[in-house]
């Protein structure tokens, strides 16, 4: 019987955490299903440990989901999976657990689509490091233990991460939620009733558009960077039809929602996402439009959609 008690304790003290460990593994992994397996494997190794001896918990299963997370971001497959040009980030509904801590600007960036694909660019250790300074607030040496390398190396590897990052950041700070749901809105009006120069307008000269291709189908990822070639895209993608209808699965419903707190529409069929495009607002316009399909990476979305009250739709019947 005080096995039993202390194993459900035990169990309790893991499923406190568990969010926290959730988006940790998130931010390192960029794959909420990846991230979920991350979490599940620490909660074995913590059921097969000796728990009277872990004397910090908290720190003890930071370590270990770190670690099982730069397992996989060294593995061949991941290398393979994420190639540049091959994978995004998968999209997260804003409210979701594995999206925070977000009190501070820094842990609201980190978990971004925009900073989660710049972060594919770094070491594994870089991006460990970046990710639990940036989001978590862990001190040099606290990372320096989890990871099991120097207190000056922690320091090395997070100054090689942002300037990295801030390399190749677009824009700077967060956009006014009213005024990037207004562009968001026009950019909408304007492809689906066909008005390119409205969008060539909406963007910024040196905008970029990557998306998996109709249905998540693409091998590679399908990149445009010109306001032009956005603009005929997205004119051509989001003019209805009804043979795009019949490959939605019905008649889609455009939605407004937030995801990884940028503001994005999501294509609705019935109660199932089935496509999620997100925008990066920089100074009043559009710099970056990242369409995802995949089935597989729209799982989490969808079951966060079930559970959300939506607003009216922009679109009630595409």
């Amino acid at each position: 019987m005080e096995n039993t008690a202390s194993d459900r304790f035990d169990t309790g003290r893991f499923e406190a955490g568990r969010n926290r460990l959730a988006s940790l593994a998130y931010r390192l992994l960029g794959s909420a299903v990846d991230a979920e397996d991350a979490v599940q494997d620490a909660f074995l190794h913590w059921q097969a440990a000796d728990r009277q001896r872990i004397q910090v918990p908290e720190a003890w299963l930071t370590k270990v989901v770190t670690n099982l997370c730069l397992d996989r971001l060294r593995s061949a497959q991941a290398r393979r999976e994420r190639t540049v040009g091959a994978w995004l980030p998968e999209p997260l509904l804003d409210g979701d657990p594995m999206l925070g801590p977000a009190d501070t600007f820094e842990q609201r960036e980190s978990v971004s689509l925009a900073v989660l694909t710049l972060m594919e660019r770094l070491s594994p250790l870089e991006r460990a490091v970046y990710v639990l300074r940036e989001a978590f607030s862990y001190s040099h040496a606290e990372i320096a233990a989890i990871l099991d390398i120097t207190g000056p190396a922690s320091q090395q590897h997070l100054h090689r991460a942002r300037r990295r990052i801030t390399a190749a950041r677009r824009g700077g700070g967060e956009a006014d939620p009213a005024s990037a749901r207004r562009i968001v809105e026009e950019f909408l009006a304007a492809a689906s009733s066909g008005r390119t120069e409205r969008l060539v307008a909406l963007l910024t000269d040196d905008a970029t558009a990557i998306s998996d291709g109709a249905g998540g189908l693409a091998e590679t990822l399908l990149q445009y960077d010109t306001p032009q070639r956005i603009a005929a895209v997205a004119r051509a993608g989001f003019a209805p039809s009804p043979a795009k209808r019949r490959f939605a699965g019905g008649t889609p419903a455009m939605h407004y929602a937030l995801v990884n707190g940028a503001p994005a529409i999501l294509v609705v069929v019935g109660d199932q996402v089935v496509g999620a495009v997100t925008f990066d607002i920089t100074e009043g316009r559009i710099a970056t439009v990242r369409g995802i399909a995949a089935p597989a990476r729209l799982v989490r979305l969808t079951e966060a959609w079930r559970q959300h009250e939506p607003d009216t739709p922009l679109i009630a019947r595409w």
